[in-house]
């Protein structure tokens, strides 16, 4: 059963479809080329893996819903993420491909796992959830990843997106 928050969601993206899928797959094209100032990577601290090295990250209200929409499977293969914050859940409307789902409190702790969750779906929304981290399919089986972990986000500054030192989310 479909609860309200789910079913304003897609409402939202219905009518984005319905009137502007064209601008909106031009706004995401162009946040699929991340500036250097969103560079980042998740890292499971309690198995010790890297869970994704080339991280997106969606913080903008437009960035949250669109998500990976017009994202190609071939472009969203391992070590790829979108780190969503905040967010309490996620869809897969429009999307060509299936993805795992894990949603994290405010101290990164995994409070859920979502496995290989196909297009055209509707993710529960968990409103203790802090933020999200989406995933290529089977990311977190392959790497053990389960409710209780926790995951490291690294951000790197513009200024020093070259260098080793980076800030923590």
């Amino acid at each position: 059963m479909i609860n309200l928050a789910q079913l304003v969601i897609l409402l939202v993206i219905v009518l984005i479809a319905v009137t502007g899928y064209g601008l909106a797959k031009q706004i995401v094209k162009g946040m699929q080329s991340m500036p250097a100032d969103k560079a980042a990577y998740a890292f499971n601290e309690t198995r010790q893996a890297f869970l994704a090295t080339e991280l997106r990250v969606a913080d903008s209200h437009l960035q949250r819903l669109m998500g990976l929409m017009s994202t190609s499977s071939s472009s969203f293969q391992s070590g790829c993420g979108l780190w969503i914050n905040p967010c309490h859940g996620i869809h897969t409307m429009f999307m060509r491909f299936p993805i795992d789902v894990l949603y994290l409190d405010r101290e990164q702790r995994v409070m859920r796992v979502e496995d290989n969750v196909r297009p055209w779906r509707v993710s529960p929304v968990i409103i203790e959830s802090a933020t999200v981290l989406e995933l290529p399919a089977h990311t977190a089986w392959n790497t053990g990843t389960k409710v209780g972990d926790t995951i490291e986000i690294k951000l790197l500054t513009k200024e020093n997106h070259g260098d080793s030192r980076l800030r923590s989310a």
